[in-house]
């Protein structure tokens, strides 16, 4: 396996809340700001809150299936236990947030902006990041039926302890993303892992789509 220059994790900064303010989010309207609130136990579900912003904020136990969060801000949040069947956020912008425990069916965020990310033992269906940019992301201890990063420009990306079914890096441009100690059962756009870095036991379970996709012989 070739050795090259060591690859760098993301770097995370902690998230230090303010005092919060309690609010159950009956008033919440698209386009709304909101700073230092506490959202708990509150069913959001097919609400249209386009362009919402975030700001050092808690959320948990949301409902979030079928809600309008095209173009949202969230920053400076941590949030945990959050539901979806579908979590469509598109074009949204994510810096210095953390997530833990959460559910989530389809997730969209093409063409979003993920900067310093964590998200934490949770269970996503279809994660759909393409065309996206994301520094300094992690993903720990969760577990992913199909990962797409297609035309995603990434940096300093960690895969820590994950079961990822289905990793997609087609026309992905990659840099300091460590796929170590994550299982995964397919990779489509082999030539997109350019930048990545793997583990030999990853290698040798990767030898046979890569003899494939070289058009090798292997006898």
């Amino acid at each position: 396996m070739a050795r090259g220059a060591k690859t760098r994790g993301p770097r995370l900064d902690r998230i230090a809340l303010p005092e919060l303010t309690d609010a159950d989010g009956s008033d919440l309207r698209a386009g709304d700001s909101r700073d230092a609130e506490r959202f708990t136990d509150c069913d959001l579900s097919g609400r249209d809150l386009t362009g919402i912003g975030f700001q050092e904020c808690e959320l948990r136990g949301i409902s979030l299936s079928d809600t309008q969060l095209r173009g949202a801000s969230v920053a400076d949040c941590v949030a945990g236990e959050l539901h979806a069947a579908v979590f469509s956020a598109p074009r949204s912008s994510w810096r210095d947030v953390s997530v833990e425990h959460s559910r989530l069916g389809s997730v969209e965020l093409y063409e979003a902006t993920l900067r310093s990310v964590h998200i934490d033992g949770s269970k996503l269906d279809f994660v759909n990041l393409r065309g996206a940019t994301l520094t300094d992301v992690l993903l720990s201890n969760c577990i992913i039926e199909e990962l797409d990063l297609g035309g995603a420009t990434v940096a300093r990306l960690g895969l820590r302890d994950c079961r990822i079914g289905t990793l997609d890096v087609t026309r992905a441009t990659l840099k300091d993303v460590d796929l170590r100690s994550s299982d995964f059962s397919a990779i489509h756009g082999l030539e997109g892992l350019r930048g990545a870095t793997i583990d030999d036991a990853q290698l040798s379970l990767l030898a046979p789509i890569l003899a494939a996709h070289l058009g090798l012989n292997v006898e």
